[in-house]
């Protein structure tokens, strides 16, 4: 399916410009020998020349074409985060994905206006996926073609589809308010990473739960799911913006159903 999908943000075609580059700058590595550093002293927080790579590239570019912008990102700290357009990256959501091959990995990069985020994409370079939204309206373009994006109603969860990364990174009382979640829902999916946000806003999936996500883990996948007729907030309904415990749901409906037993965490 091939149709004209055009947005009203004046940023939305630098995001593919964004997406070139960061594209060019991370797939030599992909599937390809390559050093892996680990952040932590303790525990496992992988980065790569990929990551570093991806986002120095995207940071290059913002620069020469709009000086006056901020960036916020994973591998390389902030600039200018008082601007009022910050840039928000991470050239790769999911590096354990990455760094074992699999392609659920994705670049995001988001646009933060006035600290709301406005605009977004998530980049997936191997399969040749992007997904992207401006808040207003969502759209795809890939091997399948060009086409708007729309979440699917479902209000009751026991007939959704929940996605989390893994039920490892929750404390023990988000992962029992999850477990919980999971035992009423028709179905549940882990390692998704980004790739679970971009298929609720496709209509294939219904809710991601998620903890401890930084603000370059989800400003990029907010205008994606509200452009899809969906909603993201923090597991008390406040602002996703800067990241922590997020719910994103398809279905407005649902939400309500699911922030009734995530807030109590």
């Amino acid at each position: 399916m091939n149709e004209t999908v055009t947005s009203s943000n004046r940023f939305a075609p630098f995001l593919e410009d964004l997406a070139e580059a960061s594209t060019a700058a991370i797939m030599p590595y992909f599937r390809q020998g390559f050093d892996v550093d680990n952040k932590l002293d303790t525990g496992f927080d992988p980065v790569t020349i990929a990551d570093r790579d991806g986002e120095t590239a995207m940071r290059a570019l913002i620069n020469s074409t709009f000086p006056d912008h901020g960036i916020l990102g994973e591998e390389h700290g902030p600039e200018k985060l008082d601007a009022d357009h910050v840039w928000v990256l991470d050239p790769i959501d999911g590096t354990r994905a990455f760094i074992t091959g699999l392609p659920t990995w994705g670049t995001l990069i988001g646009l933060r206006t006035a600290g709301t985020p406005s605009l977004g994409m998530m980049v997936q370079p191997f399969i040749g996926e992007r997904f992207a939204g401006d808040c207003r309206q969502a759209w795809y373009r890939g091997p399948q073609g060009t086409r708007t994006l729309s979440a699917r109603r479902c209000s009751r969860l026991e007939d959704a589809s929940i996605f989390t990364t893994t039920p490892v990174l929750f404390t023990e009382t988000e992962r029992a308010a999850f477990d919980r979640i999971e035992a009423s829902a028709r179905l549940s999916r882990y390692g998704t990473d980004c790739y679970a946000y971009c298929m609720v806003a496709a209509g294939h999936g219904d809710a991601v739960i998620e903890s401890g996500l930084q603000a370059y883990d989800i400003v990029a996948l907010v205008p994606i799911i509200e452009g899809a007729g969906g909603v993201v907030t923090t597991w008390t309904g406040g602002s996703p913006s800067e990241g922590g415990r997020i719910l994103a749901s398809g279905d407005p409906r649902l939400h309500d159903r699911l922030l009734k037993e995530l807030s109590q965490v």
